[in-house]
């Protein structure tokens, strides 16, 4: 790092500032002011912060790091702005509608109380314990390698970046509130698109170019069937990424990350109505197009590189670990740190501290807005305004405080948690997906088959999870059904099953209760709306949103042709 790459960060430290300061100075009065930026945000802000939250460390770290190990396989996770358009067709005139501010407040409009309380407890607790953790964790991890510095001031720099990301997040969040993140991802995402584009651009010119990356990736088989570095399909028997397990996984995760969960669906509740709400999905959509060109593809082409110093008998280009094979996830920030002149290196460094404190600062927004909204004033529903917004500043300081005291086990159990990152959403994805899929698009779904379906998912999905923890420890254990269903079985195919069972859950437990009456799921499921909510929903979208809709999914059927 050179002065200008210093002045840089300087500059763009200031403009945050900036924007913070004019946040801050604007009048919060109520809950929907702080939590929701009074819900009047544009489809530009919408889009750019579903993108902005979106990109985190386990693009920067975990993206980039899969590029240079598997190749394409994670391609499926992120080429998916078809799933937001499904946010924004779908989902959003029964968001809009029901006037929520949180997800699990839904399931309480069109279940029951305690299918609120099942997803809100589901939601922090992932929240606090995958998220934040493993943002928090892996953004030291970058700036240590990034900068180059071990310790300062006697201090392991790991821990000076990972604390300081956290307080300085945490201070625009608590005082700025939802418009603080909306208003900062303008700001953060234009520089992170510009900082990734270069990174992309110069590692092909170090390389060689497209063909040269798709030569070298083509030729290194990644199974026993044929498959390569750059097959997004693989045989339905590799043991990590088979082709129907992927697809069909993949989808569910999207799903309910994309529709259901309260990380992303907040910036869709902060619309101003329901055409901006969504026109942002599909400008966000638009930007989802990117992420596998911006971190996976710079991760080949780092691995690629590797490859072809070593073959011309030099180092190679990643560090390696102890074990002697190339350290993967550190390809995003290697390639920055070796390929990136004064200057830019500093723009591009801007683009990491945008991504990591973006999804920081709507992890923290979201977190406390859930604890605020479905416990706080569930239980104290006359607390004034001005008191809900104290108790979700309140609350935003203790999650704060939870992600800094989890940092020390990251540390410790780092690797082996981002491996099971997708594990963990593997689980936490089928029961929440069915309950808010059937709860939309059938009118006889009941309350007890809502809630009986997450409990069946929530109980399935610790059962996998505490199998996992157990057998990676217990050394040689005899074979067994529930063996190879909760621990061998490839978690995309277990993930398959499991929503499967699931649905199946739902519906017999809501054939054998009460249905529920015309009344309460009004405008909730499909064939319920009014005339004039129909109207409404229908005056919301135009030509040009079906024209912006055809083209994203034509360059998602192109991306899969082309890497099938």
């Amino acid at each position: 790092m050179e002065a200008l790459d210093w002045l840089v960060i300087g500059v763009f430290f200031l403009a945050l500032i900036g924007i913070i300061v004019w946040v801050v100075r604007q009048k919060q009065n109520d809950s929907a002011d702080y939590f929701l930026g009074g819900r009047d945000a544009t489809w530009l802000a919408i889009g750019a912060s579903i993108f902005a939250s979106n990109i985190g460390s386990e693009h920067l770290i975990g993206l980039a790091g899969a590029g240079a190990s598997s190749g394409m396989a994670m391609a499926h996770w992120e080429i998916q702005g078809w799933m937001i358009l499904i946010l924004g067709w779908v989902f959003v005139p029964f968001y809009s509608r029901s006037m929520v501010y949180t997800m699990p407040e839904f399931l309480e409009r069109r279940y029951n109380p305690q299918s609120r309380t099942i997803l809100s407890v589901i939601s922090l607790v992932s929240y606090v314990l995958t998220k934040v953790a493993v943002t928090v964790y892996a953004g030291g991890l970058v700036f240590q390698q990034v900068f180059g510095i071990k310790e300062l001031w006697g201090i392991d720099f790991f821990w000076i970046a990972a604390i300081g990301l956290v307080v300085l997040t945490a201070l625009y969040t608590i005082f700025g509130g939802m418009k603080s993140v909306l208003y900062t991802s303008v700001l953060q995402t234009p520089i992170l698109l510009l900082g990734s584009l270069i990174i992309l651009v110069l590692g092909f010119k170090e390389l060689g170019g497209w063909d040269e990356m798709m030569r070298v990736c083509g030729a290194v088989t990644v199974n026993d069937y044929g498959d390569t570095m750059t097959n997004l399909i693989r045989s339905n028997d590799d043991a990590n990424f088979p082709w129907l397990g992927a697809l069909i996984g993949s989808a569910i995760i999207g799903f309910w990350y994309w529709c259901t969960d309260q990380f992303i669906v907040q910036r869709v509740l902060s619309g101003k109505n329901e055409k901006e709400a969504r026109r942002g999905t599909i400008f966000g959509a638009y930007l989802k197009l990117l992420p596998v060109f911006l971190f996976l593809i710079p991760g080949m082409i780092a691995f690629a590189l590797h490859q072809k110093y070593i073959g011309a008998g030099g180092e190679g280009f990643l560090p390696m670990l102890a074990n002697g094979t190339a350290n993967a996830d550190a390809a995003f920030p290697t390639l920055v740190a070796k390929l990136l002149p004064a200057g830019v290196k500093g723009l591009v460094v801007c683009g990491i501290l945008a991504a990591l404190m973006s999804s920081l600062a709507s992890l923290f927004n979201s977190s406390a807005m859930l604890f605020t909204i479905d416990f706080y004033k569930r239980f104290r529903p006359e607390t004034p305004e001005k008191k809900l917004v104290g108790i979700g500043q309140i609350a935003t300081v203790v999650i704060v405080i939870l992600g800094i005291l989890w940092i020390p086990i990251m540390r410790s159990v780092g690797d082996v948690l981002y491996t099971y990152l997708q594990d963990v959403q593997s689980v936490l994805a089928p029961g929440i997906a069915a309950a808010f899929l059937l709860g939309i698009c059938w009118k006889r779904t009941s309350a007890q088959g809502g809630m009986w379906g997450l409990i069946a998912g929530m109980i399935i999905g610790l059962t996998r999870l505490g199998a996992k923890v157990y057998y990676s420890n217990a050394g040689e254990v005899a074979d067994s059904t529930f063996k190879y269903l909760f621990y061998d079985m490839n978690w995309l195919f277990f993930c398959g099953w499991m929503f499967l069972f699931c649905i199946i859950v739902v519906i017999v437990v809501s054939l054998a209760t009460e249905a529920p009456t015309a009344e309460k799921i009004q405008g909730l499921v499909f064939g319920t709306a009014t005339k004039e909510q129909k109207a409404a929903t229908r005056a919301s979208w135009d030509h040009w949103d079906i024209i912006h809709t055809v083209i994203i999914l034509a360059i998602t059927g192109a991306f899969y042709w082309y890497f099938w």
